[in-house]
Order: structure tokens, then sequence, then C-alpha cells
């Protein structure tokens, strides 16, 4: 079937489908806004594309263009219909009808041969974090994510110190990836309208990661530094060195009193390695 916004309307009414809002499904009709996220991702011609969430297919009909393989995830069984229609000319397509969140990725990309993985979806926004955390504690060698995102959720991902957005959350992800906002969507585009704008974010993997010493010590910090936000390091930090915190803080004229969201990854990264130096 040739996509067109039209005729996905056309078969999701013909087939009588009904939005399902604990799925948190609002799909893309845009063919403009579909083609834009298509070519800012990149697409080589040798990567196996992941789709969390393909909906009616509109974003899988065009990565299945570009992409060698595209192995997309959906959790609405209803859609089998739609789905089948709307991508009945490709062959490099493979859906499991099963929650993403629940699969084992790792065994399911083993049968395919690809050079590049990349994971390019429009997130149910209800589970946005807890899908990319899943590709990171489960070691998903990931080289990219391209999604879209509800915009405060992606303003979180690439917000920089000093920011009200700028939290645990920012830096655990920054650790990890190199993160950019690709461009802006309307809620206009979207079937049915969400009440909310989003924002399309990259996220490519860093090829050197931050020379942290102790990963659980650095994040277990990162995480009692922003426990309380509105507070300092000194009440949050009760239970650690303060000396130790101290003494880096004083290089980069902080003390104490300072509160987390004003410092860097690099600064935590130093404060993290020297609580794990044994005096």
């Amino acid at each position: 079937m040739e996509y067109s916004p039209k005729k996905i309307h056309e078969l999701l009414e013909y087939h009588g489908f009904n939005f399902k809002k604990m799925f948190g499904q609002n799909f893309i009709v845009d063919e403009n806004i579909i083609d834009s996220i298509i070519r800012k991702a990149k697409i080589e011609s040798d990567t196996l594309v992941i789709e969390i969430g393909p909906g009616a297919g509109s974003l899988t009909n065009k990565l299945a263009k570009v992409a060698k393989q595209v192995l997309c995830y959906e959790i609405d069984h209803t859609l089998d219909c739609v789905l089948n229609t709307v991508l009945s000319d490709f062959h490099n397509i493979d859906i499991i009808y099963q929650d993403f969140l629940k699969s084992d990725i790792l065994h399911d990309i083993q049968k395919y041969d690809y050079q590049h993985l990349y994971v390019v979806a429009n997130l149910p926004y209800y589970i946005t974090t807890p899908i990319i955390m899943k590709l990171i504690e489960e070691q998903i060698p990931v080289d990219k994510i391209v999604v879209m995102v509800q915009k405060e959720v992606g303003d979180r991902f690439k917000a920089k110190p000093g920011t009200k957005d700028y939290g645990s959350l920012s830096i655990f992800l920054q650790y990890y990836f190199e993160i950019e906002k690709l461009l802006d969507v309307s809620k206009h585009v979207f079937l049915p309208k969400p009440n909310v704008d989003s924002i399309v974010v990259s996220l490519t993997r860093r090829e050197n990661l931050y020379p942290v010493e102790n990963i659980q010590l650095f994040f277990q910090l990162i995480k009692d530094s922003f426990v309380q936000k509105r507070k300092t390091l000194r009440n949050n930090l009760k239970n650690y060195d303060l000396d130790k915190i101290e003494k880096v803080l004083n290089q980069y004229h902080y003390d104490l009193s300072v509160r987390a969201e004003a410092l860097s990854i690099d600064i935590f990264v130093e404060i993290a390695n020297e609580l794990s130096h044994i005096t």
C-alpha cells in the first residue's frame, strides 16, 4: 500500500480501530514530519532499526525504504490487520507483538546481519524513560536513538547545568550519549491530538565514556545529590565524606552550599573518583 495520511485514516476506520489510552497511542500522520525524522536520523543502508510502537505504520513505511531491516515491537495486537496492509509491499520488516519492556532484545536481534543498530520511534510518552533505561541497562548495542518524546521530557534529556530542567536523568543519559534536539513537533500532527507538544531528540552513543572509576558509586552520588533538588550538597550528601567533596568543589570555586543543578557532569566525575579513593 502506498502511504498517505488520508489512506491511514481510512484504513483505521475500515478496521474499526479504537485508540487505547492505556497504550499512549497518538499516531503521527504528517508526512513532512516523518520525512524530516528519516532525513535527520541519517540511517545507513546496512542498519537494523528497532521501532517501538509502530502504530499504523506511518514511520515504519519510511524506515523500511532506507534501512536494511526494521524490527518493530507493538503491544496492541488489534493493529495486526492495519500493519499488514500498510506494510504489505516490504520484505524487510518484522513485527513482534509484545511489550517491548518485557522483550529479550539481545536474543531477538541475534538473527540479523547488520553494521549499525538504531532505535527510531515515536515513543509512548508514559514509558519513554523506562524504554531508554532498558536499552542502557540491558546493554543493547545501539549506535543511535532517535525518538519523538514529550517536549518537557526531551528538555530534561538535553538540559545543561544551571537550568531548571537539569537533573539526575540529564546526567545519566549524557554519561552515555551525545544528545541533540532535531526538531519541534506540534500536537496537531498526531491522531488523536495529544495535550502536549513534542520534540525529536537524537542520542548518539559516546565513543569515549567519562573516566569514572566506580560507576555504581558515581550514579548513586548523582541520585543522592538531586534527591531534594532545592537543597544544597551539604544537606543531600550528609552520609558521604564531605571533606573530600569540598576539596573537589573548591577547585571549581564552589563549596558545600552549592546545589547539584549548578554542577557539570565533569565535576561529579571528579567527586566520585575522589570518593572512591581509600585513604
